[in-house]
């Protein structure tokens, strides 16, 4: 997992409220291996018509944002069915992270597994952010993990809460799995004990 410390880039403002998962990634690619193709399936059917062409109309195809690696979006973003695809999707097309008032649970739990930084802000907030991308496309933001601060085109920061645990293996670029094997040794020493001092527990 690649870590997140600090983010200066161009943002997509995204005004529609709940945007689920079937919208982020449709369904009929979640047997899609993992692989760079991913970010074709980014909004697929808001983002291509059917002969494949782009949807000139739809933010992330505009010039000013083909570069985006973040996400501004309104209430609920992320929400519907379970699907960590959709992150990987975003990923993919290089979104690093996801700034809205609020965001569907799994999908919040999942950026984190997946080295995507999700900021909640309050609504107002957001909307100004929203406002300040439509007015200048190609504006950027910085997302400071360390500090917890998102900076506004405008100069003005706006501080985060985030769970101290997800922040420190967003900063060391570690998961569970990363974590776990991080303690091997002490892993198997245990084993080793408890196989010495319980041998009925140990399969023949």
């Amino acid at each position: 997992m690649r870590a997140f410390t600090r983010l200066t880039a161009v943002a997509a403002p995204i005004d529609l409220p709940n945007v689920d998962t079937d919208r982020i990634i449709p369904a009929r690619f979640l047997r899609k291996p993992r692989s760079a193709d991913y970010a074709l399936f980014l909004f697929h059917d808001v983002r291509f018509e059917a002969d494949g062409s782009e949807k000139p109309e739809f933010v992330l195809n505009q010039p000013a944002y083909r570069s985006a690696q973040a996400v501004v979006a309104a209430e609920n973003f992320g929400c519907g069915s379970s699907r960590e695809m959709a992150v990987w999707a975003l990923d993919a097309f290089g979104i690093r992270a996801v700034i809205a008032p609020s965001l569907g649970d799994i999908f919040h739990q999942n950026c984190f597994k997946n080295g995507l930084l999700p900021v909640i802000l309050p609504a107002a907030t957001v909307a100004s952010l929203r406002r300040q991308l439509h007015a200048a496309p190609g504006a950027a933001v910085t997302v400071d993990l360390e500090a917890q601060t998102v900076t506004a085109p405008d100069g003005s920061v706006h501080r985060f809460d985030v769970d101290p645990f997800r922040k420190q293996m967003l900063l060391t670029g570690q998961d569970e799995i990363a974590l776990t094997l991080g303690h091997e040794t002490e892993i198997r020493a245990f084993e080793a004990r408890q196989a010495r001092e319980m041998p009925w527990l140990v399969a023949e």
